[in-house]
């Protein structure tokens, strides 16, 4: 109720609203003010500490007042004016809150209508991905932004929410020689302006402020254009941008992203939206961004050439179809509020993966988005946790909304629909939407509306609305009766721990042979018809059903045994909701070994090895005892060390030169397996390989192989042979060692290592930054976790001051932690970590929480059955 009649008051009373500290809004601002033009004068010169801007907003004032609020974070504001009119008078800018809430006070009653707002600010550039943001890469500095979510504020006064779209009239004053870009092509050559130079651009179409760019520095560029298309008449200019020392891999994606966008026209049989594309390499970005007309991508992802692995690759297609499909869904048609955030990222992860596939049929880009989904449900299953659809009133849960339910759930529940609705019914819904808000915002109620409209069918939006409105994960258990099965569903919940009852209106797709039958279960309890004689039941057909399955023992045994038959969608499905039984306590071991037997002969190699993780999960959740240890690691070595005996291996560099990308990362990720099996043949060919190397021989070892033969010999030498390692790499001896060296000895799991480099280590050369950076690496290990996760809870405020402070960091620090398996270590944890956030979301501490504790009662309630079912294997 205090909420209720607060939001009243700040709508009818703003400026006595204004003046009582505790009517702060939280999230969105008050509806009194709404920006409809912007003309920012930015002066951008990389090489300084500080960025300065002069900014002026056009803004509709609905209703007299004294002041307003707008968003500004940590900028120094020079001068603020406002005109009213022909008249303008100074003005008072005051941050309010960390987040950036600011007020601006004008000193007397302005009347409601067109006012303009101007400023002349200036603020330091940070120094990672967040805001205006600059770095130096090989002696030369650059510089680039990241306003998603709420970073815009940092960089210029604004009304920094996604409801706001205006268009952006930008200046970019810097040194002569560096190139300029934004989101709308430049209006000519720069001018001269004193000593540094001016470049102008066209006014972009309406756009919120998280999807301005601004991008200074001296880059290298190629160019071409995308020829025109059936939606599209003229060419559209396209750009590939990177730093100096990226100038030879930029061809692959100019040759490769106008590719995309014809195909993304196709689908939303509608013209690239914006008048040019620019595809911008960030050396730090950590994935990358849809401003308009002018993506910022990670280096790694954008710059490659057609030898790059399968998986690079892959990921190029994902993300750029990920990144330009947001064009349309997102820029082009904006959520209304953070609260819509799903609309555009699971979309455009559905969209990534669709159009990635129909760009390289040939690198099997689809099927991740299934595997993204499954991987989602770990999360999605917990207690804590959050549904897709959610409402946020805080600016500091905005960010909190960008992770794995908003994108492998979200995308994966979307290609649900969609395969249920059929492709077509789909893509006409997506369009309506698409024509019906153009250039515009548009909420979850109106994106249904659409697809209800295509679909032509009201259960299958109530199907959608159940898995976007609520949390959790559906198990539908299948039992057989005379004529098919009787379906029921409940929520899935590990061992343990209590899940609501709910229910869902969901998919069920089953598969018998070439027979399928597909139907919605709208209850409890279902009955589903099935053909006899027809061979195993496949329980999710297509994989892309959103739900785990629960089978009777014969059922289960007729599916694992026609497992290396499956398509890669239903054997990732089988794999996922076996694992899940056993983590829901059904007592699997002996079927999830068969499970791994039969798939490690599957055609498709990510299937081949997806249970090889999962069973080195067991030793890392502490569920292998001491006395079935060497029975475990046996089994992992019968499974999978014909697999590399039939690949062979020597480590010498360049050995497998003239092997395709996908069978040398086969035979990476099968040493890596092999190695945790204690395969004393690998080990020891990994160990002499890299005293060769040590020794001077720099061919002995590839360098794919180096970091595994660093952690296998450390791990078997202990402290001495690390400082020789990490001794060599910091005197520069042997510069091939690079970042292998640390992250190999933190692979070690040798806890004396652990305890020798946190105690005991203290080299000048190792800033106290780095060391602290390397740390959590550790965590990877079962026996040298628990020591980094002490030293990392004893020195968490340095970690938070190192990576710049603030309650952001502390709630993504928090995952980190997940690997624990103690409920003091959980304690520990929340301890340390909840005082750091009191201004940010929890939900990132309460989900590692979660899954501290559930591993812990889990491991002490299992531990002795699993490892009693390891040593009956023998």
């Amino acid at each position: 109720m205090r909420a209720f009649l607060l939001a009243v008051i700040a709508l009818f009373a703003p400026a006595l609203a204004f003046a009582q500290a505790d009517t702060l809004p939280t999230g969105k601002l008050p509806d009194m003010a709404r920006p409809v033009a912007y003309r920012l004068d930015m002066t951008i010169i990389p090489d300084q500490p500080r960025f300065s801007g002069h900014t002026e907003i056009d803004v509709d004032l609905k209703q007299p007042a004294r002041s307003i609020f707008l968003h500004g974070r940590d900028l120094h504001i020079a001068k603020a004016v406002v005109r009213v009119g022909r008249e303008e008078g100074p003005a008072t800018f005051t941050q309010k809150t960390p987040q950036g809430l600011a007020q601006l006070d004008f000193g007397r009653m302005v009347p409601a209508g067109r006012i303009t707002l101007k400023f002349d600010h200036d603020a330091a550039f940070a120094t990672g991905p967040a805001g205006l943001y600059r770095v130096n890469v090989e002696k030369q500095w650059y510089s680039w932004t990241q306003f998603e979510s709420i970073d815009a504020r940092s960089a210029f006064p604004s009304f920094d929410e996604p409801g706001y779209k205006t268009p952006f009239t930008v200046s970019i004053r810097t040194a002569p020689g560096l190139m300029a870009v934004s989101n709308a092509p430049d209006t000519g050559k720069p001018v001269k302006a004193g000593k540094l130079v001016r470049h102008d651009f066209v006014a972009t179409k309406p756009l919120p402020t998280y999807l301005i760019a601004f991008v200074v520095g001296p880059f290298a560029s190629v160019q071409t254009v995308v020829p025109p298309s059936p939606q599209r008449k003229e060419p559209l200019p396209l750009r590939v941008i990177g730093t100096k020392s990226n100038a030879g891999q930029l061809q692959f994606a100019l040759d490769e992203s106008g590719k995309i966008v014809t195909l993304l026209e196709a689908y939303f049989d509608q013209p690239f939206p914006y008048p040019k594309l620019d595809q911008i390499g960030s050396p730090v970005m950590p994935g990358a961004m849809e401003n308009a007309g002018a993506d910022i991508y990670g280096d790694s992802i954008l710059f490659l050439d057609e030898k790059a692995s399968t998986a690079t690759k892959q990921t190029f297609g994902m993300v750029v179809a990920h990144e330009l499909s947001h064009q349309w869904f997102g820029d082009l048609v904006t959520p209304a509020w953070w609260d819509d955030l799903w609309l555009n990222e699971s979309f455009a992860n559905w969209m990534g993966y669709r159009i990635g596939n129909a760009w390289r049929p040939d690198l099997n880009i689809g099927v991740d988005a299934i595997k993204e989904g499954f991987d989602a449900m770990k999360l999605d299953a917990l207690a804590s946790g959050r549904p897709i659809h959610e409402h946020i009133t805080k600016d500091a849960d905005i960010d909190a909304a960008f992770d794995a339910i908003t994108y492998g759930k979200g995308g994966h529940v979307v290609g649900m629909i969609a395969a249920y609705m059929g492709e077509d019914k789909f893509r006409d819904g997506v369009r309506l939407h698409m024509r019906r808000h153009l250039h515009g915002n548009a909420s979850t109620d109106e994106f249904f509306g659409s697809l209800a409209e295509a679909a032509h069918d009201p259960r299958v939006l109530a199907s959608l609305r159940s898995f976007v409105d609520q949390q959790g994960v559906p198990v539908i258990t299948l039992r057989r009766t005379a004529t098919g099965f009787d379906a029921s569903q409940q929520r899935y919940a590990y061992f343990g721990s209590n899940a609501p009852a709910q229910q869902w209106l969901v998919p069920l797709c089953l598969r018998f042979a070439e027979a399928k039958n597909c139907t919605l279960i709208d209850g409890a309890t279902t009955s589903v018809a099935a053909p006899a004689g027809q061979g195993p039941v496949v329980p999710n057909a297509g994989g892309w059903g959103y739900y785990r399955f629960e089978l009777d023992q014969a059922d289960w045994d007729a599916l694992i045994a026609a497992g290396a038959t499956l398509p890669e969608p239903e054997a990732l499905a089988l794999d996922d909701s076996l694992w899940a039984s056993f983590h829901a306590g059904q007592p699997r071991t002996a079927q999830l070994i068969q499970l791994a037997r039969v798939m490690a002969t599957h055609p498709a190699s990510r299937i081949a090895l997806d249970n090889a993780d999962r069973l080195r999960g067991l030793e890392r959740d502490g569920l292998v005892s001491d006395a079935a240890l060497p029975a475990y690691r046996k089994l992992l070595a019968a499974i999978y060390r014909p697999m590399l005996d039939k690949l062979g291996f020597d480590p010498a560099a360049g050995a497998y030169a003239a092997e395709n990308p996908d069978t040398r990362q086969l035979r990476a990720d099968l040493l890596q397996t092999l190695v945790a099996a204690h395969d004393a043949e690998v080990r020891a060919k990994l160990t002499v390989a890299l005293d060769a190397y040590l020794a001077g021989d720099l061919k002995a070892i590839d360098a794919t192989f180096i970091e595994l033969a660093i952690a296998v010999s450390t791990h078997d030498r202990g402290p001495a042979f690390a400082r020789l390692i990490a001794d060599k790499v910091l005197a520069n001896a042997t510069p091939s060692l690079g970042d292998a060296a640390f992250q190999g000895i933190a692979a070690s799991n040798n806890p004396q290592v652990a305890r020798w480099f946190f105690n005991d280590f203290a080299d000048p050369r190792l800033t106290a930054e780095a060391k602290l950076m390397i740390t959590p690496l550790f965590l990877g290990g079962p026996a040298t976790r628990d020591i980094a996760s002490s030293f990392m809870l004893a020195h968490f405020d340095e970690y938070s001051k190192a990576a710049g402070g603030g309650g952001i960091f502390s709630a993504r620090l928090a995952a980190t932690f997940d690997g624990l398996c103690s409920v003091e270590q959980a304690d520990q944890v929340d301890a340390k970590l909840r005082p750091q956030l009191a201004n940010a979301s929890t939900l990132g501490l309460d989900r590692a929480l979660d899954t501290i504790r559930n591993c812990a009662r889990f491991r002490d309630a299992k531990a002795a059955e699993v490892s009693d079912a390891l040593i009956a294997v023998q």
